[in-house]
């Protein structure tokens, strides 16, 4: 059975839909391909600005309240986020509205009027100052990794910009990078819900045939693997625990590792039979909660362990960490464990699919990037990982030279200098 359906518009618009019949909503949802990876240093934060701007009001609606009251009367509430390589912009709506929702992002994404750009542009700031201590240093631990893990490049970027840049930001230049990169070439439109997939791309057409825009710049790529040689970064700051981020850097989502890693972020932190659960609240009793978090963009990508914890048990919740990847490399998972984390795996497939706004993001994000990702694809990809493909994969990609850290809280030095011992002394796989 087709999981979604996709046309092209004659100005190279996609447009998908998602049939789910027993539902009483839809999702409307727009992915532009542009982030922070298109971004210069001197303009960091121009996309996630721009996604602000599209809310002020448009040709149609000449305010973002009268923007905002129209989503409404549709049943939706419009949002959007940007990240480093796509903006998404989204909505529920009623299924007897869909094709005014349709309309309401055409405007959008078409006719903005840029307005209110000064109190736009203090709204933003708040934004990035929630990323800084008293002090003006980056406190967000996603943001310091990046900047390890990808330096002088915009993927080390924070999405939001910093503040020198943000404050320079013109309106011409949103304009400019308005102009570049939205175009319908660079847009995937996707409904999921009780549809008709001929209504969809009717209404499509009414509200965006008339787009016209050239093929966008490619972003800069990343070849750079070479490490560096100051993994840690440590940033005081105040608070009763110290939050530990630790990362490594991996390949992009068209790796032939993609699915084993995939399984890898489960088996270490998703949900409470995971290891790193397992090992440091239930064995060990060092956290509340611990939480693996996988990222892979077109050439590049990160697997980062994310915890809070004491100060004095700083060091012991590393040990234990490393000691988890250690054994990835020494040991192959069983079979029990493989089994229950591909069964569970199984399990939140089946479950997305009651979901109209995961079904939206899925094919709308897959169409974006190229990265197919239907429920069937990712199916078969289960069926294809083994213990041993596991253990591989973790032994090339979890190691001392792909490994990043940040540190940020009431750390002291005694534990500054057992946390970068314990990390020196860490070997990652032995040779084969």
């Amino acid at each position: 059975m087709t999981e979604y359906l996709c046309d092209t518009l004659a100005n190279g618009l996609r447009v998908i839909s998602v049939p789910m019949p027993h539902h009483h909503s839809a999702e409307v949802m727009i992915y532009v391909g542009v982030g922070s990876r298109y971004e210069t240093a001197s303009k960091a934060g121009v996309s996630h600005f721009l996604e602000h701007m599209l809310f002020k009001g448009t040709a149609d609606f000449p305010s973002g309240l009268t923007l905002e009251r129209a989503f409404e009367a549709v049943g939706g509430s419009a949002n959007a986020a940007t990240d480093s390589e796509t903006t998404c912009f989204h909505s529920r709506v009623h299924p007897n509205h869909i094709a005014e929702g349709i309309g309401l992002f055409g405007s959008m994404l078409q006719r903005p009027l840029f307005k209110d750009i000064e109190m736009e542009r203090r709204v933003i700031l708040e934004e990035a100052m929630g990323d800084l201590n008293e002090t003006g240093r980056q406190i967000n631990s996603d943001n310091i990794i990046a900047t390890l893990l990808f330096p002088n490049h915009p993927l080390g970027q924070p999405t939001v910009g910093n503040r020198p840049a943000i404050e320079r930001l013109t309106l011409r230049q949103l304009q400019q990078h308005h102009a570049t990169y939205y175009t319908p070439h660079n847009t995937v439109l996707a409904v999921a819900g009780p549809v008709n997939h001929q209504q969809v791309v009717a209404a499509a057409k009414a509200h965006f045939d008339q787009w016209q825009g050239a093929k966008v710049p490619a972003a800069k790529a990343w070849t750079d693997f070479s490490g560096t040689d100051r993994p840690l970064r440590w940033v005081r700051d105040a608070g009763s625990q110290v939050s530990l981020q630790l990362a490594f850097l991996l390949p992009g989502r068209d790796s032939k590792h993609t699915a084993n890693l995939r399984v890898l972020r489960r088996l270490l932190g998703w949900g409470g039979m995971s290891r790193l659960m397992l090992r440091l609240r239930e064995e060990l009793g060092l956290t509340y909660a611990v939480d693996a978090a996988l990222a892979l963009y077109a050439d590049a990508g990160t697997l980062a362990i994310d915890l809070a914890v004491s100060t004095e048990n700083l060091g012991k919740a590393t040990t234990a960490i490393l000691e988890i990847f250690s054994e990835l490399h020494s040991t192959e998972v069983d079979s029990d464990e493989l089994d229950h984390i591909l069964n569970c795996y199984r399990c939140d497939l089946d479950y997305s699919r009651d979901q109209v706004d995961e079904m939206a993001l899925r094919y709308t994000w897959g169409e974006m990037t190229g990265c197919h990702r239907t429920i069937a694809n990712d199916l078969a990809a289960i069926d294809t990982v083994t213990s041993a493909g596991l253990r591989q994969t973790a032994r090339e990609f979890i190691t001392p030279t792909n490994l990043r850290g940040a540190i940020v809280g009431p750390y002291r030095t005694r534990e500054r200098k057992e946390v970068e011992k314990i990390i020196a002394e860490w070997q990652g796989p032995e040779p084969s």
